[in-house]
């Protein structure tokens, strides 16, 4: 197992088209690497890439179980793939194939204790509301320590994301004169927006810190006629802080929303893990020993961490190499160097957490 291998095969995973819900070849091609570097892989029930590597203890037993939660899926956009100056290009290769692979090697190459399972799963439809591969795997394991796949960049790591909630719009009366007393549907749907924009503007005065405030944007907006009825519909995402107040917010929203129909849907909280955990601290043990200063983040958008984290209640962080701020760009790009290093930094700390008695933290 070489540098080389891991550059080869994360190419061959971005080349890949892997669009959510449409995830079987890139699955297949995970599954099949998986064997190859001697874990026990398959498909499972909801279609993600499952590959498990134990060192069992003296009376066979398994003592902790290390689940690396990454997916598979990518949003649309055709990239070239190529590899220039050092750099990968592609759709995924940031977002986020470039952790699962990083995930896939650092579990094949670690010094497992006995007693250890890793398990690597390549979770399908995380780009999507459903994140139908992350609570199927929600319910099929209990780890003790969990490290989503995510890019915090090879000398950082993630410990929380923010809750996300999805809002469609739609308006649709008779038609008047433009000169007449009726207000447009178009009126009134920019209306709508502008109170929601003054709730987010007093709900954040005094809230310090992008992850602790709403965060909007209009991603949608239509008008339309059939001659006898005007229409309008709009799609809205929220970015939404810790101990936001779903209920309370959509009550007030359907009471701006007049003759409008609202739906909500695609919610996930936020979820925050602590900077004393032991996983934290293994990891932040790993960046010292090799000089490195680590960057512990908070996230403004959303991950698979919002769907495991409050079921498993144990140890979780993201990693992953690469910069997120290319995530769904057309630009999508990683460093092969970063990438071989995260390798390297996972390697190591997948062989420290091994070591962990569970029963003492």
């Amino acid at each position: 197992m070489n540098d080389e291998q891991a550059v080869e095969f994360l190419k061959a995973l971005v080349e890949i088209p892997s669009l959510s819900g449409k995830e079987g070849a890139a699955v297949s091609l995970m599954v099949n690497k998986m064997k190859d570097l001697g874990l026990s892989a398959h498909i499972d029930e909801a279609g993600n890439a499952v590959g498990v590597r134990e060192v069992s203890g003296s009376a066979g037993e398994i003592e902790r179980e290390i689940v690396l939660l990454g997916h598979i899926d990518t949003v649309p956009g055709e990239i070239p793939v190529r590899i220039e100056e050092g750099r990968l290009y592609g759709r995924g290769a940031v977002d986020a194939k470039g952790s699962l692979a990083t995930f896939l090697f650092a579990a094949a190459k670690a010094d497992l204790a006995p007693g250890t399972r890793v398990v690597v799963i390549g979770a399908v439809e995380e780009e999507s509301a459903s994140s139908k591969g992350a609570r199927y795997a929600a319910q099929c394991f209990k780890p003790d320590f969990c490290i989503i796949g995510e890019p915090s960049g090879w000398d950082g790591l993630t410990l929380g994301y923010k809750g996300r909630l999805l809002i469609d719009y739609f308006l649709q009366q008779e038609m008047g004169h433009t000169a007449g007393p009726q207000t447009g549907t178009a009126e009134q749907a920019v209306e709508w927006w502008n109170r929601l924009l003054a709730y987010i503007e007093t709900y954040n005065a005094g809230r310090e810190g992008l992850f602790n405030q709403i965060l909007p944007s209009l991603r949608e907006i239509h008008t339309g006629s059939d001659g006898i009825n005007n229409t309008v519909e709009a799609k809205i995402g929220l970015r939404l802080p810790p101990a936001f107040d779903l209920e309370s917010f959509q009550r007030e929203a359907e009471v701006w929303a007049g003759d409008a129909d609202l739906t909500c849907y695609g919610y996930e909280p936020a979820f925050q893990t602590g900077r004393r955990s032991p996983l934290v601290a293994i990891f932040n043990q790993v960046f010292r020993e090799n000089v490195i200063r680590p960057h512990l983040k908070l996230k403004t958008g959303t991950s698979d961490m919002n769907v495991v984290g409050p079921i498993w209640n144990c140890p979780i962080a993201a990693y992953g190499p690469g910069d997120s701020l290319l995530d769904h760009t057309p630009n999508e790009h990683i460093e092969l160097q970063d990438y071989e290093r995260a390798i390297s930094l996972l390697t190591e700390a997948l062989t420290n957490l091994s070591t962990i008695d569970i029963n003492t933290g």
